[in-house]
């Protein structure tokens, strides 16, 4: 047993197909889960992420080891975790105001990039340990957290009124008696200069209560129309 893991830890070609297969399966996993939700990153993307980090530490080692280059072996992978950062930018998007989505799996790129090089290292339990919790945050607390979401949606809503001078009255009472909340005024939609819109984010329990507010929000005074801005479950 001990004459294994000392094998496992030294440095040779045996070793380094071990590191990058394993950095494969774990990053694989974390990206089939990301699948399964199908996020912007999913599994081909989170394997080659997994692995390019994991070689980052090979080349580190190999420089030192065979090569004999007398260098930081931490100095290339730590580069890999600033890139990364760049990398997961590119999986947030803004869909209307007061939604962000991608802020999950850009952190799982992230995330995904220190198994990776802790893979090419060698620390194999560090490597699966995170990959487990990973998964148990991506998946189970996000089912908990999706269940409390569902509990209280909202619904972005845009309402069209004839005259510009009621604006601030008008957005007074929706937070009294809607409660809603991020107001912005807009060129009107139906074309007519007499007329402003107000979009806002209004809260909601359910599908028939979105329906109850648009009608609510029709029948008040200087209202010509409200409508819904934006879909109201977003991925």
């Amino acid at each position: 047993m001990v004459k294994a893991i000392d094998f496992l830890e030294s440095f040779n070609s045996i070793t380094v197909i071990i590191r990058l297969i394993l950095a494969a399966v774990l990053g694989g996993c974390i990206g089939l889960e990301r699948e399964k939700y199908k996020r912007p990153a999913g599994f081909r993307t989170h394997i080659l992420v997994c692995i390019g980090a994991a070689m980052t530490s090979l080349i580190s080692q190999y420089i030192v080891f065979n090569i004999g280059i007398s260098a930081d072996a931490a100095r290339i992978p730590a580069q890999v975790i600033s890139g990364l950062g760049f990398l997961g930018v590119g999986t947030i998007l803004t869909k209307g105001r007061d939604h962000i989505v991608g802020l999950t799996t850009a952190a799982g790129i992230w995330a995904v990039g220190t198994i990776g090089i802790a893979c090419g290292f060698g620390f194999y339990v560090g490597a699966c340990a995170c990959t487990i919790i990973v998964l148990i945050a991506t998946s189970l607390l996000y089912k908990l957290e999706n269940d409390k979401k569902e509990r209280r949606k909202t619904v972005e809503i845009y309402i069209e009124i004839d005259d510009p001078r009621k604006v601030n009255d008008f957005i007074k009472r929706l937070e009294n008696i809607f409660e809603a909340k991020n107001f912005m005024v807009v060129s009107s939609r139906s074309g007519k200069t007499d007329n402003i819109g107000i979009e806002a984010i209004f809260p909601i329990n359910s599908v028939s209560e979105d329906e109850n507010i648009l009608d609510r929000l029709s029948e008040l005074e200087d209202v010509i129309y409200a409508i819904e801005s934006v879909p109201k479950k977003l991925s």
